[in-house]
């Protein structure tokens, strides 16, 4: 007993050491500049709600509500309060166990039966037993254990505000989605209403015999071209729509014009990409990749401190009685030991484990690396994919100003009979096709913007970088 204290003492200033090695970071050349795209004067770097930028108050409230409602965040928040609680419990082996045992009272009798001549005996007892015991944390197994959890459950509150980020720009692109679907239905329609408006002027030159069948068939074919393009783009109006609800949380709900928003009415934010080695503080998942490198390397530690003996700290102590629901005047007990645990022989069990945790952290090392290439490959796109469509936009907005009013012009010549119907034909066609191009280079810019946000990690920071 005498020697308790002194091993005691000597397993505290053994616990100092740690078989936990500090992890290994992916060595990854940065570029100093963005390869792609080019900074602009008026840019900003991306806002914690990021999606106001697109000037949206029906947006804004979309994405409020998916926050709310959407099945998947509501998992993902789950998932970070399980990683609170399997923290908790790695916290717990710090404190000992107490527990109450063999506690109780009863009472027995005995009798000899009247051949034996014995008398009949009672007895009864009371006992109050207390247990404490207290594992050393002598190579550092217990610390290691809450750092990875602490790590599992930075990763998981890493990847809840990754899965925030994705869910918005879900949102944000099935909105925009849906009203691009809305405008090529309102672009369809105008244009069978002007292919209808022709076959009139059409149909009455055949009648006082100014035109051939030939052309009245040819624009009947028209206006029933336009006629077939209307339902394939009603059912894409519905389908995103119902795309929208679910991410929201909500059942699927029929279209509604609640919104006054159009593509040409939303604002396209200038992003502020920063420089690429900003990249790493700007990403959730990234940053959630290096917690699960951090937890993996604690767990090499676990898997390591096996190898070695532990030891327990035992403390007892207890009252009994020869009463029944009384424990006056008791009989004390009190005990104290020190258990020595080591394996001597497993197979090759616990040897294999580390080796299992140690392909582990090379494994999550490889993700780390793949997460970053990754993000720069999407930031590079990204920037690569806003500059071309401004410049496709811009010139096709040019073009659908000439096609206007080329189909203008050969309405005019034809109801004059100066031109064939030929023209006109073509004219419709080449308004329609650029009109409807133009609805999705304005979608792709928007879509654009949503995956650059969503690139550059929106306007989450690493709290390292804070």
């Amino acid at each position: 007993m005498k020697k308790i204290p002194a091993l005691i003492c000597a397993a505290f200033l053994a616990a100092s050491c740690s078989l936990v090695d500090p992890i290994t970071r992916p060595d990854i050349a940065l570029s100093e500049q963005w390869l792609e795209g080019t900074p602009a004067s008026n840019a900003a770097m991306p806002a914690a709600e990021w999606w106001r930028g697109f000037g949206s108050s029906r947006l804004d409230a979309l994405i409020a509500e998916a926050f709310e409602g959407n099945p998947d965040l509501r998992v993902q928040g789950e998932r970070v309060i399980q990683a609170e609680l399997a923290l908790r419990v790695a916290n717990s082996s710090l404190f000992p166990s107490l527990d109450l045992r063999n506690t109780g009272t009863g009472w027995s009798r005995t009798d000899p039966g009247s051949r034996s001549g014995g008398a009949v005996t009672d007895r009864k007892s009371t006992s109050l037993n207390l247990a404490a015991s207290y594992e050393i944390d002598l190579w550092g197994r217990v610390s290691a254990s809450i750092a990875s959890g602490k790590a599992s459950l930075t990763a998981s509150q890493y990847d809840y505000e990754g899965a925030r980020l994705s869910l918005a720009a879900s949102v944000a692109t099935a909105w925009f989605q849906y009203l691009a679907s809305v405008e090529r239905l309102e672009i369809a329609q105008e244009n069978l209403a002007i292919a209808e408006r022709v076959y009139k002027v059409v149909e009455a030159r055949h009648r006082n015999g100014a035109v051939s069948a030939l052309d009245l068939s040819r624009q009947t074919t028209t206006v029933l071209t336009q006629r077939a393009q209307i339902d394939p783009l009603e059912v894409q109006v519905r389908q995103t729509r119902m795309a929208l609800d679910i991410l929201c949380g909500r059942a699927p709900s029929p279209p509604s014009t609640e919104s006054q928003d159009t593509l040409a009415r939303l604002a396209i934010p200038v992003i502020d990409a920063g420089l690429p080695s900003e990249l790493l503080l700007r990403r959730p998942d990234i940053a959630g990749a290096e917690a699960r490198l951090t937890a993996a390397s604690a767990n090499v530690g676990v898997a390591r401190a096996e190898l070695f003996p532990s030891i327990t700290l035992s403390a007892g102590g207890g009252l009994a009685t020869d009463a029944l629901f009384s424990l006056a005047h008791p009989t004390s007990t009190i005990s104290l030991s020190v258990a020595i645990l080591q394996t001597i022989f497993d197979g090759g069990r616990r040897r294999a484990q580390i080796e299992t945790a140690r392909s582990r952290e090379r494994e999550l090392l490889e993700t780390y690396r793949k997460t970053i290439l990754s993000a720069l490959q999407e930031a590079e796109v990204s920037l690569s994919n806003a500059a071309r469509d401004t410049r496709q936009e811009e010139a096709q907005a040019q073009i659908l100003v000439e096609a206007e009013r080329g189909l203008r012009l050969a309405e005019l010549r034809y109801s004059t009979g100066a031109d064939d119907l030929l023209s006109v034909l073509d004219a419709q066609r080449t308004r329609f096709s650029v009109q409807d191009q133009l609805a999705q280079l304005r979608l792709a810019r928007l879509t654009n913007a949503v995956n650059l946000f969503k690139a550059l990690g929106g306007g989450w920071q690493s709290p390292a970088a804070n």
